[in-house]
């Protein structure tokens, strides 16, 4: 992992290069915030959807919505302190896997695969394994232009909108192949399909979420994990990890699998965990990060829980440009 300098001080331990003159450094936050609700009355282990903290929607996800208890105060002669509690699942919003997440069966186990015993956990990874350079791969505007044909909206019916694995308007071997002289030991490969503005659809139900849209929805799909692998083969490299701003990051129908026992289903998770591969979901602000035209590096803020498969996580963008005179270093942050 190489260090970003800024005159003779190491700032941060990032993919970004190494330079000798001031830098403008921007911030993006690629982060949804987690909706938190309280807890329900006749069940304090349940959200009551009905009591959103501040201005929270459901989200469609794996487990329950997030709860917040009430607030805890403690006493001090000048005033008070508030803490709270939260119970949240590990794989809500947007959020790391750890190559534990799956232990998959020796039919999907290939050859060289780390044994699922020996999967790294949350606490088990390291800095430079959850930073690294960024290669963006950008197809929204097929994303886009698919939408096109209903107005905009996803369907879940493939007549009308398709994002299967047929379709050219999700992530492919050629958009892989397309940036393969840019993919690096330590690298993190960020697709952006434009899916995050579907991501706040004020349900939690998967049968009515525009982002679970009937899981027809854009992102790696099967070939492109494949060719993943093919390229850090020939380069003997291992890539940090793949993310995207979409549901589960596989597409749709990798997701699902071939059948509805989700036979030869999730192929960047079942084939990349067995790597030592890490993934991120669930990201936004793409748009910011592809408006960008330096070198980007991803920081993902991951919890260290001992055995954890993964968790909520503040994930940033590093971005940095070389100025030519001496002005005075810029800190920018981004946000929605």
């Amino acid at each position: 992992m190489k260090k970003l300098i800024i005159g003779c001080t190491i700032l941060l331990t990032v993919g970004c290069a190494s330079v000798s003159q001031p830098n403008h450094l921007e911030f993006i936050d690629l982060s949804h915030p987690i909706p938190t609700f309280s807890p329900s009355k006749s069940d304090a282990n349940k959200p009551d959807l009905n009591q959103p903290v501040n201005n929270s929607t459901p989200i469609a996800g794996f487990y329950q919505q997030a709860i917040l208890y009430p607030i805890d105060k403690w006493a001090t002669s000048q005033g008070h302190f508030n803490s709270r509690a939260i119970l949240i699942q590990e794989h809500n919003g947007t959020s790391f896997n750890a190559p534990n997440h799956y232990q998959n069966d020796e039919n999907s186990t290939e050859k060289g695969a780390i044994p699922s015993s020996k999967r790294k956990a949350a606490h088990q990874l390291d800095s430079e394994q959850l930073t690294g350079n960024i290669v963006l791969i950008d197809v929204s505007n097929r994303v886009k232009a698919e939408l096109a044909k209903n107005d905009g909206k996803p369907s879940i019916d493939l007549n009308i909108t398709d994002f299967s694995d047929n379709s050219q308007a999700t992530i492919r071997a050629a958009d892989i192949r397309a940036v393969a002289d840019q993919i690096t030991d330590g690298s993190w490969l960020v697709g952006r399909v434009g899916w995050e503005q579907f991501y706040f659809s004020a349900t939690e139900d998967w049968d009515k979420s525009q982002y679970v849209n009937g899981l027809n929805h854009p992102g790696f799909t099967g070939e492109a994990i494949e060719e993943i692998i093919k390229i850090m083969n020939e380069k003997k490299i291992k890539i940090s990890g793949i993310a995207a701003d979409s549901f589960s990051t596989d597409s749709g129908q990798g997701a699902k699998g071939s059948d509805d026992k989700w036979s030869n289903a999730w192929p960047a998770h079942v084939r990349l965990y067995q790597r030592d591969i890490l993934i991120v979901e669930n990201l936004t602000n793409l748009s910011l990060l592809a408006q960008h035209q330096g070198d980007c590096s991803l920081m993902v803020g991951a919890l260290n829980h001992v055995g954890g498969t993964g968790g909520p996580a503040r994930v940033m963008a590093v971005c940095e440009e070389q100025v030519k005179n001496n002005e005075q270093v810029k800190f920018i942050h981004r946000h929605r």
